[in-house]
């Protein structure tokens, strides 16, 4: 069975730091593009990060550049999100996804271009 899950979720206080962690399972993800999602209560499900299956190409949301840091370990088939400067908007679900890519350097930015999904860790940034 193919698996995606997060975990590393938290509250914390508005500043703070936290490492969110996608650990695959039922197949290798070293050749998918790998991204994190967001989701708040009553919101769409927003694009936060990318990363290729080479580890060499990133790409982030506009409210997430210069706090958040996205990479991998395709040896323990496992990405990464680590989150500092945490503010109260940054409070959601968030979701790891991946998709099969032939390019190394690919990334996603939307929802459909995603094929297996994980079930998100709660993150909740008290002010």
């Amino acid at each position: 069975q193919v698996q995606l899950v997060e975990s590393g979720g938290g509250l914390v206080q508005a500043g703070g730091s936290l490492r969110l962690s996608c650990a695959g399972s039922g197949r290798t993800f070293s050749r998918d593009a790998m991204g994190w999602f967001r989701q708040a209560p009553g919101k769409e499900r927003e694009f936060v990060a990318a990363i290729g299956w080479r580890g060499t190409t990133t790409n982030y949301a506009d409210v997430v550049k210069g706090r958040f840091t996205i990479s991998r370990d395709n040896a323990k088939n496992t990405v990464y999100l680590q989150m500092n400067s945490l503010k109260p908007e940054d409070t959601a679900a968030y979701y790891c996804a991946a998709v099969p890519t032939p390019s190394g350097q690919a990334t996603y930015t939307e929802p459909n271009q995603y094929i297996y999904w994980g079930q998100g860790t709660q993150v909740t940034v008290s002010s």
